[in-house]
């Protein structure tokens, strides 16, 4: 018998006739529309696909690992903006891959989708494999420490190719001390990392979901463009780079494997 803490579910949007809104124990995790997916519903994740869409040329076709896959929104935005990318899904919910499987349509040949631990599947990766890393990995509403530690973000840093990209989704709250030491993990790694989000999240005010977005070298994130897609958001945000981020972070010490698995 399932207990309702392990409760999937796929619902219409009551306002979007096409919208689906994939809910775990009542909790959204993605939303899709079934005839348009260009159409992102989330504020999260449009902030995730405006660091993709500067990530290379309109309609280029990329290389991508997702680490969570939920219904597929990102995947299938990327399938119908840049046909022909090559993109792997890494899912560990077999519950959540049939769900989406049997009730959202089907993906392009070009989308793989496997059930898997995200750190296995990374350190498995081949070197220099992907243009992009997106992360949104959640259980239970929380990131497992495993995907969280300075040796998880050297594996990532790895399998991306110079130049690319890794973009993680954080959900936190005030005063967001998780966010504060995921961005000191990911700068003892990468050469330039930012963090994207809502004003009011930033300042921490309320609960939400921040992007973390980091490149091997300095200067290789395009943080003014990034910027300037974020205040166009219809929820407009702001982005923390360089001193700002030095002032956010003052204090957090990146996590590593080996310390307090209680942290």
């Amino acid at each position: 018998m399932n207990r309702a803490a392990d409760r999937l579910e796929l619902v219409a949007d009551p306002v979007r006739r096409t919208g689906r809104t994939l809910l775990s124990a009542g909790v959204e995790q993605s939303y899709v529309d079934v005839e348009d997916p260009r159409h992102l519903h989330f504020e999260y994740v449009r902030r995730i696909a405006s660091a993709v869409e500067l990530a290379a040329p309109a309609g280029v076709p990329l290389r991508v690992l997702h680490l969570g896959g939920g219904a597929l929104t990102l995947p299938r935005w990327l399938a119908a903006t840049r046909p022909g990318s090559g993109q792997r899904v890494v899912e560990r919910d077999q519950a959540v891959v049939d769900l989406v499987a049997r009730e959202l349509p089907p993906l392009p040949p070009e989308v793989r989708v496997e059930v898997a631990d995200a750190r296995d599947a990374v350190t498995a990766a081949g070197t220099d494999a992907y243009d992009l890393v997106i992360a949104d990995i959640y259980r239970a509403a929380r990131m497992p420490r495993h995907v969280r530690t300075v040796e998880f973000a050297a594996q990532v840093a790895r399998v991306l190719r110079p130049g690319g990209l890794y973009l993680v989704n954080v959900t936190d709250l005030p005063p967001l001390v998780g966010t504060r030491v995921q961005v000191a993990t990911l700068r003892a790694v990468f050469g330039d990392v930012c963090v994207v989000g809502d004003r009011r999240m930033l300042r921490g005010r309320r609960y939400g979901n921040l992007v973390l977005a980091a490149s091997h070298h300095p200067g290789g994130l395009p943080v003014g463009r990034l910027a300037v897609a974020a205040l166009r958001d219809p929820i407009p945000g702001g982005l923390l780079h360089a001193a700002a981020l030095d002032t956010f972070v003052a204090g957090a010490r990146p996590l590593a494997d080996a310390d307090d698995a209680g942290r």
